[in-house]
C-alpha cells in the first residue's frame, strides 16, 4: 500500500516519520513546509495534493482546520482530481463534522472511501506513536485502514458514522480545555494561599482530581514551559467548532464559552502561539502571582 501524506507540521510530520519507520512507502506534501527531512527518509515528494492522490492507495491529511481541509482534498488542483476508484481518503484534522460529512459525499462519487480520524495527545504523543484516534465511517474503511493508523497510536477506536470522529474529538476539547481552566484555578489559589505547588500537586495526582491533562500541564507551568505541544490558536479554532456544532443542535455550552473568552484574552495578549497550559497565566495576570518551583 502507497500511502499519501498531506500536511507536514508540528502534527504531521512526526506521523509520517512513523508511518516510514514502519515500513510505509510514503508520498508527501505540504503546501507550505518543507520536507526535505522526510524524503532523505525514503518518502517521495509530489507536487501537489492532486499528484499526491494520482500516486497513492490511501491518501491521509492532518491540516489546520475545516478550509485547508475543503481546499486540499475539492480545491483546485485537490485530491478529488487525482484520486482513483477504490482508493481511501483518512482525514486526520480536527474539524467541524459537517465539513466530514460534505467531503465524504464527494469522495463517494468519486467511488473514494472517506473516514475522519482526528487524534488526541498533542506533539509528544504524535512524536512517539501513541495518539489517541478516533474514527468516523464504515466499518470495512476502518478495518483496511486501521493497521496503518495503529503505527500512529495506540488507542484507535471507531465512533460511529462520518463525522463521529470529529463530535468525539470536540468533546475531548472541550473536556482537555476546562481541565486546563480548572488546574490553573486552583493552582493560582494554592499558590496565593501560600503552599507550595509541588506539594499540591504531588497530594492530589494520585486521587479522583488526577488527570492525564493534570500529569501533562502542571509540570509544564510549575517549568513556565508554555513552548507549544498544542497552540492556544488551535484550541481557539476547535472550541469555536465546538460552540458552532453546539449551537446548531440546541446544545448549551457555558463552561466551553468561558473557556473560549480565557483563550481569546490570551490570543489578544500575544501568546496565541504558547501552548494551551498557558491558560494558567491568565489566572496569574489577575492575581499577580506566578505557579511556579
Amino acid at each position: 500500500m502507497i500511502v499519501g501524506f498531506i500536511g507536514l507540521g508540528i502534527m504531521g510530520r512526526p506521523m509520517a516519520k512513523n508511518l516510514i519507520g514502519a515500513g510505509y512507502k510514503l508520498v508527501v506534501y505540504d503546501k507550505f513546509a518543507k520536507f526535505d527531512d522526510l524524503v532523505a527518509l525514503g518518502a517521495e515528494d509530489a507536487s501537489s495534493n492532486r499528484d499526491v492522490a494520482l500516486r497513492s492507495d490511501l491518501v491521509i491529511t492532518m491540516l489546520p482546520n475545516s478550509p485547508h481541509v475543503k481546499e486540499a482534498i475539492l480545491g483546485t488542483g485537490g485530491v478529488i482530481e487525482g484520486i482513483k476508484s477504490g482508493a481511501i481518503v483518512v482525514d486526520m484534522s480536527s474539524i467541524a463534522p459537517e465539513v466530514s460529512q460534505e467531503v465524504a459525499i464527494a469522495l463517494k462519487a468519486k467511488g473514494v472511501s472517506f473516514l475522519d480520524a482526528p487524534v488526541s495527545g498533542g506533539e509528544p504523543k504524535a512524536i512517539d506513536g501513541t495518539l489517541a484516534i478516533m474514527a468516523g465511517g464504515d466499518k470495512k474503511t476502518f478495518d483496511t485502514v486501521k493497521p496503518v493508523l495503529e503505527k500512529m497510536g495506540s488507542s484507535v477506536t471507531l465512533v460511529g458514522d462520518t463525522g463521529s470522529g470529529n463530535v468525539a474529538k470536540l468533546a475531548n476539547q472541550i473536556i482537555v480545555a476546562l481541565n486546563i481552566a480548572a488546574v490553573s484555578e486552583a493552582f493560582v489559589l494554592a499558590v496565593k494561599a501560600g503552599v507550595d505547588p509541588v506539594k499540591v500537586f504531588d497530594a492530589i495526582k494520585g486521587g479522583l482530581a488526577g488527570s492525564t491533562v493534570m500529569n501533562a500541564k502542571v509540570p509544564m507551568i510549575l517549568d513556565g514551559n508554555f513552548k507549544p505541544g498544542f497552540r492556544i490558536e488551535l484550541h481557539i479554532k476547535d472550541l469555536q467548532n465546538a460552540l458552532d456544532t453546539a449551537h446548531s443542535l440546541g446544545v448549551p455550552v457555558p463552561l466551553t464559552a468561558s473557556v473560549m473568552e480565557i483563550l481569546q484574552a490570551l490570543k489578544s495578549g500575544g501568546m496565541a502561539a504558547n501552548d494551551h497550559s498557558a491558560i494558567v497565566r491568565y489566572y496569574e495576570k489577575l492575581t499577580k502571582t506566578e505557579v511556579r518551583k
